[in-house]
C-alpha cells in the first residue's frame, strides 16, 4: 500500500524519476515566477498613483473656471515650486506671481494647481477664488455660514490660491483678514498661490507691501518664491 500522502507511492515517483531522466530533465530547477503587478494592476505604485491623479484633476477642474481648464504650469520656477508642492507641501511655502496685466500670471497658478494633481498627491483639496470673492466672503453676511468659517475655511484647505491680491481698496478689515490668513498659512507651514499686477518690490511706485501692510509683506518675504512675469499683454493680442 502507499504511503499517506503519497499518489501510487514510491513506485510511481521512480516512473516519474525515469521518464525526467531519459528526456534530460534531472537537475533542472524551476526558474522564479514574475507574479508582480505591472503599472496596470491593482498594487502597483503607478497603478495607484495614476487614480490618485485622476481623481484630483476632476477636483482641479471643478474648482477652474473654463478660461483655464486648459492651463499647463510653463515656467521653470513655478513647475518646481509644484513639484515640491506635490512632494513636500510643508517645504513648499507661498507662491507669488507679479507682473502687469495679460502677462499669464492666472494661468501659470493654475497650471501649478494642475501639475500638483497630475502629480497624484496623497491628498487634493483646493480653493480658487479672486481676491475682492475672498473678502466679500468673509464679510458679515457675505456667506450663509459667517464670515468666520470663512476665514478658518481659507485657512486650513491645503491648497489655496488667491487671484489679484492687492487691487481692492486698502481698510483695516482687508489688511486684518489678510493678515489673519497669510499668518495662519505660514506658521501651519500650508501652501499658497498669489497673484498680484503689484511688483513685489520697486525702487519707486507701489508695491505689494505698500498696499497689504509690512506685517504681511514680512510674512511674505520670508517664504515665498517671487516670479515675475514679463511681456506684452496677452488679452490684447488675443482680441
Amino acid at each position: 500500500m502507499p504511503e499517506p500522502g503519497h499518489i501510487g507511492g514510491d513506485n510511481l515517483f521512480a516512473r516519474l524519476q525515469a521518464q525526467l531522466e531519459a528526456r534530460g530533465l534531472v537537475g533542472i530547477q524551476p526558474g522564479p515566477v514574475d507574479d508582480a503587478p505591472t503599472p496596470g494592476e491593482p498594487g502597483h505604485p503607478e497603478y495607484h498613483r495614476r487614480r490618485r491623479a485622476d481623481w484630483a484633476l476632476s477636483r482641479w477642474q471643478t474648482a477652474t473656471p473654463f478660461r483655464y481648464q486648459q492651463a499647463t504650469a510653463t515656467h521653470p520656477a513655478v513647475k518646481q515650486w509644484a513639484d515640491q508642492a506635490a512632494t513636500d507641501p510643508r517645504t513648499a511655502g507661498f507662491l507669488l506671481l507679479t507682473g502687469t496685466f495679460g502677462t499669464g500670471k492666472t494661468h501659470q497658478a493654475y497650471g501649478a494647481l494642475r501639475r500638483i494633481a497630475e502629480a497624484g498627491p496623497s491628498r487634493y483639496e483646493v480653493i480658487a477664488l479672486t481676491a475682492p470673492d475672498m473678502y466679500a466672503l468673509m464679510r458679515p453676511g457675505g456667506s450663509e455660514n459667517g464670515p468666520e468659517h470663512e476665514v478658518k475655511r481659507l485657512m486650513r484647505i491645503p491648497l489655496l490660491l488667491i487671484d489679484d491680491l492687492g487691487t481692492e481698496k486698502i481698510s483695516e478689515f482687508t489688511e486684518e483678514a489678510t493678515y489673519r490668513l497669510l499668518n495662519e498659512r505660514y506658521n501651519e507651514c500650508r501652501p499658497l498661490i498669489v497673484t498680484s499686477n503689484l511688483p513685489a518690490s520697486a525702487p519707486q511706485g507701489p508695491t505689494l507691501a505698500d498696499r497689504l501692510g509690512e506685517r504681511i509683506a514680512s510674512r511674505l518675504s520670508q517664504m515665498t518664491t517671487v516670479v515675475e512675469m514679463v511681456g506684452a499683454d496677452r488679452r490684447r493680442g488675443a482680441a
